[in-house]
């Protein structure tokens, strides 16, 4: 199955006074990079979080947000912490006047400062602090939401092979008709090489047999496309058996499609022959929307 390597993902819980809420979005990246945005107090987590992250996707920019905000019942046990706010508003004045920052802090704003609102006694600051190791809530919370982007993610992915697979059976048609027309070119050439030269012989010089096949042994060798059919056959079959794998095939696709387009290219170099020269442009320009499309591919 292909994942595309663009999703979301969300979800919430409830530990410890408060309710912690998970965001994952991902986005195409060359490699697996994973940027967390949290409390600071829980950064001891972070090594623990992204190797959690790493084992679900293997390529693509992930950035995971989570943020906690205090449950009612927690809030009820909650006193404000003057001296903690009077700081806060200290702090703004000396950088209006000192620094001439503007603006003005509301009270959502200074209420969600950290040291703003404090427990009312030791006993029930014990429990909360009791429920201090959030890793197996963070670990749980982070997992529901990576299911929830790997779903947007293999939804997406399945339209993307879908259409690659659909643009693949036009690159066989087109490789078909190469392979039919082919053989021809040389003939077609012979033809008209012999016809030319007999509208140009006036009797000044003599027709040799021997010079004239020589002459279309070198060009049958130089227009030879029969490798470079074979070749790209091969890259198709090995195409769809990537988009058919449960491996990330994004950089093997990308390696297949510069292999497929340096085989054309070589095909329009060598065929010397008009139509195969179309053919060959329309196997570009399919070639190319592929390539748009396989840069989505994890």
């Amino acid at each position: 199955m292909s994942f595309s390597m663009t999703g979301y993902g969300q979800s919430s819980l409830q530990f410890g006074g408060y309710k912690i809420t998970f965001e994952v979005k991902s986005v195409n990246n060359r490699y697996c990079e994973v940027v967390l945005r949290m409390p600071r107090n829980w950064t001891g987590y972070e090594d623990m979080l992204r190797r959690k992250v790493q084992s679900h996707i293997k390529r693509g920019r992930v950035d995971v947000i989570i943020n906690r905000e205090v449950t009612e019942e927690a809030a009820s046990v909650q006193v404000l912490n003057r001296p903690a706010v009077n700081s806060y508003l200290k702090a703004a004045e000396i950088l209006k006047r000192e620094f001439g920052v503007s603006g003005e802090l509301t009270i959502r704003e200074i209420l969600s400062m950290p040291g703003v609102m404090e427990l009312k006694d030791e006993a029930a600051a014990e429990a909360v602090h009791a429920l201090e190791d959030y890793s197996e809530v963070l670990e749980s919370g982070l997992e529901l939401s990576l299911q929830s982007l790997l779903e947007m993610r293999a939804r997406e992915g399945r339209h993307l092979a879908a259409d690659l697979t659909m643009r693949l059976g036009r690159l066989e048609e087109l490789h078909a008709e190469m392979a039919a027309l082919a053989p021809t070119v040389v003939n077609e050439y012979r033809d008209k090489l012999r016809q030319r030269l007999s509208v140009l012989n006036d009797g000044t010089f003599p027709f040799e047999e021997h010079k004239f096949g020589m002459e279309i042994a070198i060009f049958a060798d130089r227009c030879n496309i029969d490798e470079e059919l074979t070749r790209l056959y091969s890259h198709f079959e090995q195409c769809r058996a990537l988009l058919l794998s449960n491996e990330p095939a994004g950089r093997k696709l990308d390696f297949l499609i510069q292999e497929m387009n340096r085989e054309t290219n070589t095909i329009g170099s060598k065929c010397n022959h008009l139509t195969l020269a179309n053919l060959t442009l329309e196997m570009k320009a399919e070639l190319e929307k592929i390539r748009e499309q396989a840069a989505n591919i994890e």
